[in-house]
């Protein structure tokens, strides 16, 4: 019974040992991005090594979809990094956080956002102003009020799934 308990305890170690082995060998080591990945991530390379690997891996595929883009877009893609990093550490940890926040939502309810974002982006410049000086002159709950009436609308307009009448 001891010797079976020593060859699962070995065998697990083991284990262990080759998938920390396997997943440093599936790690992007900066000799294996493509040039024009070193490129775009000539600023990180005295660190590269020392860089988690999941950051290494979002930075590699960062710069893969940099170097596919044409020349507008990467203007663009510039002006946003650009922006960002003029972005205090509290703004950027409330951007995340706000991501992290979508990204548990239901289909639906993603959707439903996306389409308030698409119609107020498609108000003339001065209403969008108008709408956000009043938004942000409201007290947290006031704005959260505003945010569940408007839910509700869309619902009674919209019937979403199950609560459509069969």
């Amino acid at each position: 019974m001891q010797a079976e308990r020593w060859t699962t305890v070995i065998a697990m170690l083991l284990l262990c040992i080759s998938s920390v082995t396997l997943a440093q060998e599936n790690e992007p080591r900066w000799d294996d991005l493509s040039t024009e990945q070193q490129d775009v991530l000539r600023p990180f390379v005295s660190e590269w090594s020392a860089l988690p690997a999941e950051r290494r891996e979002r930075l590699a595929e960062g710069a893969r979809r940099f170097a596919e883009m044409d020349a507008d877009e990467r203007a663009a893609a510039q002006d946003r990094f650009s922006a960002w990093r003029d972005l205090s550490a509290e703004q950027r940890l409330a951007i995340r956080d706000r991501y992290e926040q979508f990204q548990r939502l239901t289909p639906q309810e993603k959707q439903r956002i996306r389409d308030n974002f698409r119609r107020f982006r498609e108000l003339p410049t001065d209403r969008r102003e108008q709408l956000r000086d009043r938004f942000r002159q409201m007290t947290p709950d006031q704005r959260q009020k505003v945010r569940d009436r408007l839910r509700e609308r869309q619902q009674r307009v919209r019937p979403r799934g199950s609560d459509r009448p069969h």
